[in-house]
């Protein structure tokens, strides 16, 4: 390694870009190139960051594969910035136990935290611990260390687990002081005050009030029956119902949940479940079937009974399942478990989103303050790219996104939502958790 080379390095090290640049910005050597790709990172310039890094690695010779292996793990990290989440992470895997095998520990580290922090965007929260299990962070830079439990505060966070979480970002801001890494700690510091932001509405018996993260984990600790319309499920202690691909059975319970410990008229029933206004007999037939299948599922956690006018919703105790109902149209007799009245040992709660609309989630991913592309975020909602290329056409025309670039460039962005944090309508492939 060349003096200037070096230079650059150290450069890049104390987080002087342009100072790297004044050194190696007219050279095209493979080791020059990468250093470049690396600073323009450091300054926000993405697109141009990777095709130098891509450049690098090209140019580096079958024999330096350690120098191959760096420039992926830089233009992974690179392509994370991006949020473009298309490529394999078996190349980025491939790339770490190379970095492994040659005793660079640290950017083997690295290149194993980038695909946690990917399987975090997507969701996959089941597939982060497991990789966050298996990493070992002693002796590691102090800016390593920062970033691992930052990864770990965060999947506490989308679990539900405020307690690990708040002593991840603890763990996360010591080692961040001990780096000096100002960014590192702006990052630690936004995610301690997701803590304290309202993250969902509670309703219950026509009351509404918000919570924070660890009030909607005490909610779900406490037993009662949660109707959660951040992830669209049933919830009741260690009991959940996951409806998010049947939207009309929870379309139906939600109503129902609401309207505790009432009922519902069968006609409002109609119009929230299938949206219409005019109801026939065929749309009332619907409902009965519809109403068997949501008793059924939801027998475990609640009975759902016919009343005169419609339908109730009446949670059962602990332990118990629902096993027989009244005939449809028929009031509960006299005596028996009426309908409309609530039980002792649990309430039934609806809890909202702090945002109300079809594309919450959508929008949960933009407010992170990152340019994605349309292929990113359907990858991370698990929805078609068209769908949410009309969604996002809805809501530029609103004024709540924007976009920039053209064609495959273009990227979309989204003003931060202030005043809450969007963690419980962020995608989650483990149901209800």
């Amino acid at each position: 390694m060349d003096s200037l080379i070096a230079a650059a390095a150290r450069a890049l090290v104390a987080g002087d870009a342009l100072g790297a640049l004044k050194r190696v910005s007219l050279r095209e050597d493979p080791p020059a190139l990468a250093l470049r790709g690396i600073a323009m990172a450091q300054l926000g310039e993405h697109p141009r960051a990777r095709e130098l890094l891509r450049r690098a690695a090209l140019g580096f010779g079958a024999h330096e594969e350690l120098a191959r292996a760096r420039c992926v793990v830089a233009e992974a990290e690179v392509a994370l910035a991006m949020r473009d989440l298309r490529g394999s992470p078996h190349i980025l895997a491939a790339a770490s136990a190379t970095l492994e095998a040659r005793a660079d520990r640290a950017n083997a580290v690295q290149a194993r935290l980038i695909a946690v922090r990917r399987l975090l965007l997507l969701g996959r929260l089941d597939e982060a611990a497991s990789s966050l299990e298996r990493l070992d962070l002693s002796g590691l830079a102090p800016s390593l260390t920062a970033v691992a439990e930052l990864a770990a505060a965060e999947l506490a966070l989308r679990s539900l687990r405020t307690a690990q979480a708040k002593a991840a970002l603890a763990r996360a801001f010591e080692a961040a002081e001990r780096a000096r890494v100002p960014a590192l700690l702006a990052e630690i510091a936004e995610a301690g005050a997701a803590l304290e932001r309202p993250a969902a509405r509670r309703f219950c018996a026509g009351h509404e009030q918000p919570l924070r993260l660890d009030e909607v984990e005490a909610l779900f600790a406490s037993g009662a029956l949660v109707v959660d319309a951040c992830r669209m499920g049933l919830r009741a202690g260690a009991t959940r119902l996951p409806l998010a691909r049947r939207p009309v059975l929870f379309a139906l319970a939600r109503a129902l949940a609401e309207a505790w410990p009432g009922d519902v008229d069968r006609n409002d029933l109609i119009a929230r479940a299938f949206r219409t206004r005019r109801p026939d007999e065929t749309h009332r037939a619907r409902l009965r079937v519809e109403i068997g299948r949501l008793r059924a599922l939801a027998a475990p956690l609640a009975r759902i009974e016919a009343s005169a006018r419609g339908y109730a919703m009446t949670p059962l105790p602990a332990g118990r399942s629902a096993t027989t109902h009244p005939a449809e149209g028929a009031p509960p007799s006299e005596g028996s478990s009426a309908a409309l009245a609530p039980t002792d040992e649990r309430a039934v709660v609806v809890l909202m989103p702090p945002i109300d609309g079809d594309q919450a989630s959508l929008l949960a991913l933009l407010a992170d303050g990152a340019a994605w592309s349309t292929s990113a975020l359907a990858l991370a909602l698990g929805a078609s790219q068209r769908t949410v290329q009309r969604a996002l056409v809805e809501l530029e025309a609103d004024g709540r996104v924007r976009s920039i670039g053209r064609a495959r460039a273009q990227r979309w962005l989204s003003p931060p939502l202030a005043g809450f944090t969007t963690i419980l309508l962020l995608p989650a492939a483990l149901p209800l958790t």
